[in-house]
């Protein structure tokens, strides 16, 4: 028997087939996806999974990028941006948020097909474009920033690459908290036991 593709669409089986197969403990969920259950979760499993549900183009960003790195849970409704030159027509994206943005390639990661926000650049969007601000997204900011290991100075060098760029020192005070909370929890380092060499 063939192996089952990693990351499967009702393109692959038709839905009910998929469905049952979780009830049974074959597949598990992956966003409008599902995967085998020998599979582990992974960004590449996240990203497959919606570089097959979504229009060509897009660009995942924001809630939907730190999900896809890890850092988040499923967002309820995913966040997306096209470049502003890429003329993606709104008419096919009614349930989907959409923004368009100017963007360089060095901002963009490709993951199974899939270009994603950075995770520098998604912390920035977060930073600068989030509406109601709150615990959830200073977490998400500080756990995308403490698995991908990078901090402020990235984040500052991102945001200075645009002259005028709105909310600029509202995203360095919300990322400075960010950093200030995920320090104020890391563990003590280990004591340092000391080494005898004699009486």
């Amino acid at each position: 028997m063939s192996r089952l593709p990693s990351v499967l669409f009702h393109s692959d089986l038709p839905q009910a087939e998929l469905h049952a197969a979780k009830l049974d403990g074959e597949l598990y969920r992956v966003d409008q996806c599902f995967s085998p259950i020998d599979e582990i979760e992974s960004r590449l499993l996240r990203a497959r999974a919606l570089f097959l549900t979504i229009p060509p183009r897009l660009i995942v960003e924001q809630r939907s990028a730190a999900w896809v790195y890890g850092a988040a849970r499923l967002p309820t409704r995913h966040q997306f941006c096209a470049d502003i030159t890429a003329r993606v027509r709104p008419a096919t994206l009614v349930a989907l948020s959409v923004r368009e943005v100017v963007i360089d390639e060095e901002d963009l990661e490709h993951i199974a097909g899939l270009a994603v926000t950075t995770p520098v650049r998604t912390v920035v969007d977060l930073a600068r474009n989030s509406l109601s601000f709150d615990d959830v997204e200073l977490d998400v900011i500080g756990s995308l920033m403490r698995i991908e290991r990078f901090g402020l100075d990235e984040c500052r060098a991102v945001l200075d690459r645009r002259r005028n760029l709105p909310h600029k020192t509202l995203a360095v005070e919300r990322i400075s908290e960010a950093l200030r909370r995920i320090q104020s929890v890391q563990p003590p380092p280990d004591p340092v036991t000391p080494v005898f060499s004699g009486p």
